[in-house]
């Protein structure tokens, strides 16, 4: 059982960092080129050859939450690293929750972009408050790999059961 809550743990933080690679590399490569000039910038997103980073998202995000459960289900004994897991898993509900609430929604709105009346310096507006915004959670998500890590720290052999 030690092996497996080990394994459960080490699949989790190395999906974790997967999914903060995802995201340091979207603020420094795509956002700022993508983000910079809509709704003729949008035609990073369009076309034959457009870019689609969503598929990433729509895999990372899947297997991450199903490891968090897995990892938080094998470590449930364990009180100090149920906590950490589930400090981290709350930290991750509340980004999922505002992905879903404002930046989803404002991506398809640039992905829209080239069919709406919405001025440049408008849409320039929006995105940069986007990217300061999503720079915000990107830290939260960093925040969230710490617990991760000191959940390992902590020895299974010798952490504190509880039934």
């Amino acid at each position: 059982m030690v092996k497996l809550r080990n394994l459960s743990l080490l699949v989790t933080i190395i999906l974790w960092a997967t999914l903060l690679g995802g995201i340091v590399y979207s603020h420094i490569v795509f956002f700022p080129v993508y983000l910079s000039a809509l709704p003729d910038s949008a035609a990073l997103v369009h076309g034959p050859y457009a870019l689609h980073e969503e598929r990433f998202w729509m895999l990372i995000h899947p297997l991450l939450i199903l490891s968090l459960i897995l990892s938080l289900v094998l470590n449930w004994k364990l009180k100090k690293r149920r906590k950490l897991i589930a400090i981290t898993a709350g930290i991750y509900a509340l980004a999922i929750g505002a992905t879903t609430l404002y930046f989803v929604p404002e991506l398809i709105a640039f992905q829209a972009s080239p069919e709406s009346s919405v001025s440049r310096a408008d849409w320039f507006a929006r995105g940069q408050r986007w990217q300061y915004l999503s720079w915000l959670r990107g830290v939260f998500m960093y925040a969230g790999f710490v617990p991760l890590l000191l959940a390992l720290m902590e020895s299974p052999q010798n952490a504190e059961e509880v039934e």
